[in-house]
C-alpha cells in the first residue's frame, strides 16, 4: 500500500472570530497545522502529504510551518478552492503518481490519534469496500426539521453516527467520485459522501471524542485541555 495524505486546510475559521487561518493559529505553543502535519509524519506507510490551504495563507504556511518545523516527509502546498470538495480535488491532482490509498483529513482536526489507523486501513484491503470513515455513534437524540423549525421526524438513534476525518479510500475510487458533475461536488459536507453518491461501499470505524474539529473558541480551549493531559504531545 502506498498512502498519500491529503491535508484539507482551505477554511478561514470565521467562526473563531480572529480573522485569519485557525489552521495557522497557535495551539499550545505550535501552530495546529503544523500538529496536524505531524500526526502523520512519522508513519511508514505515508509516502507523501499535501496541504490544501487558502491561496492568501501559502507563504505564511511555508514559512510558519513547513519552514520552521522541518518535517522530514516532503509536504506539497496546492491552493484551496471555493467549496471544500474542490479543495479537496486541487490537493488529489497533486498526489504521488505511484499512490494507491488516499486519506482526505481535516486541517482543523490536530489531535487525531493515529494508533487508530491501523484497523481502517485493514478495512480497506477487503473485497467489497473503497473507502473506511471515522466517527462516533450519536448519543443526542436527533431531530429532522423543515424551514420553519418544525420536526418532520425523529430517526432511529442507534443507526445513526457523526462523521469525523481521516476518511481513506482507493485512490481510483476517489478519483471517480471527484469526477462527478459540478453540483454533486458543491453540495458535498465529506468526501465518503461524494463516493457514496458515486456508487462506492463506505464502511464506518469508531473514531475518538478527542478528535474534535477546531471550530469556535472553545474547541480551541478543549484541544489544550487534552494537549495537558497527554503531556503536551500529539
Amino acid at each position: 500500500m502506498k498512502l498519500s495524505v491529503i491535508i484539507a486546510a482551505g477554511g478561514v475559521g470565521e467562526r473563531m472570530g480572529r480573522g485569519s487561518s485557525k489552521q495557522l493559529m497557535m495551539l499550545a505553543g505550535m501552530p495546529v497545522l503544523a500538529r496536524t502535519i505531524g500526526v502523520f509524519q512519522p508513519l511508514e506507510m505515508v509516502t507523501g502529504i499535501v496541504v490544501a490551504i487558502e491561496p492568501s495563507h501559502r507563504q505564511r504556511c511555508r514559512d510558519e510551518v513547513i519552514g520552521a518545523y522541518g518535517f522530514s516527509k516532503a509536504v506539497s502546498l496546492v491552493g484551496g478552492g471555493v467549496n471544500r470538495a474542490e479543495t479537496v480535488r486541487n490537493a488529489l491532482g497533486a498526489v504521488g503518481a505511484d499512490t494507491d490509498t488516499v486519506l482526505v483529513h481535516d486541517g482543523a482536526r490536530p489531535l487525531f490519534p493515529a494508533r487508530l489507523l491501523a484497523e481502517a486501513l485493514e478495512l480497506l484491503t477487503g473485497e467489497g469496500v473503497d473507502g473506511v470513515v471515522f466517527g462516533l455513534p450519536v448519543t443526542d437524540t436527533i431531530k429532522e426539521v423543515d424551514a420553519a423549525g418544525a420536526v418532520v421526524r425523529t430517526p432511529e438513534r442507534s443507526r445513526l453516527w457523526s462523521v469525523q476525518t481521516p476518511q481513506i479510500f482507493r485512490r481510483t475510487v476517489l478519483e471517480e467520485a471527484y469526477g462527478q458533475g459540478p453540483e454533486v461536488l458543491a453540495a458535498a459536507t465529506d468526501d465518503a459522501g461524494l463516493v457514496e453518491k458515486a456508487g462506492g461501499r463506505i464502511r464506518m470505524v469508531e473514531g475518538s471524542r478527542e478528535n474534535i474539529k477546531l471550530t469556535t473558541p472553545v474547541d480551541l480551549l478543549l484541544a489544550e485541555r487534552i494537549l495537558e493531559a497527554r503531556g503536551g504531545g500529539q
